[in-house]
């Protein structure tokens, strides 16, 4: 059975660090794509950043309201994908989530709807 477990989530104040680990089990995703959303309170899930599979390179992308403070990574060995969340805003507070793509060899989407697999959600929360 495919699993995909969050953690590292918490509570930091605006301008602080955390670390997002996304550790899949059950099947490798090695060559998959797989990415973060996240789902605030009242709003639609949104894309946060993806990456493809490791013969992509590490080939990433990531949502223009992020991009230069999160940097998506994997680590195949562990079969686990990190989200380094940096200079934290109270904006970036929600629920995060982990997606993987069932297909091999693709680059992924920033839909949601294109994910296969799904993680149970880690909350951050950002005071100011």
């Amino acid at each position: 059975q495919v699993q995909l477990v969050e953690s590292g989530g918490g509570l930091v104040q605006a301008g602080g660090s955390l670390r997002l680990s996304c550790a899949a089990s059950g099947r490798t995703f090695n060559n998959n794509a797989m990415g973060w959303f996240r789902q605030a309170p009242g709003k639609e899930r949104e894309f946060v950043a993806r990456i493809g599979g490791s013969w992509s390179g590490g080939r990433t992308d990531y949502a223009d309201s992020v991009k230069g403070r999160f940097t998506i990574s994997r680590d195949s060995a562990k079969n686990t994908v990190y989200l380094q969340m940096n200079s934290l805003k109270p904006e970036d507070t929600a629920v995060y989530y982990c997606a993987a793509d069932e297909d091999s060899y693709s680059y992924g989407s920033q839909s949601a709807g294109y994910y296969d697999y799904w993680g149970q959600g880690t909350q951050v929360t950002v005071s100011s």
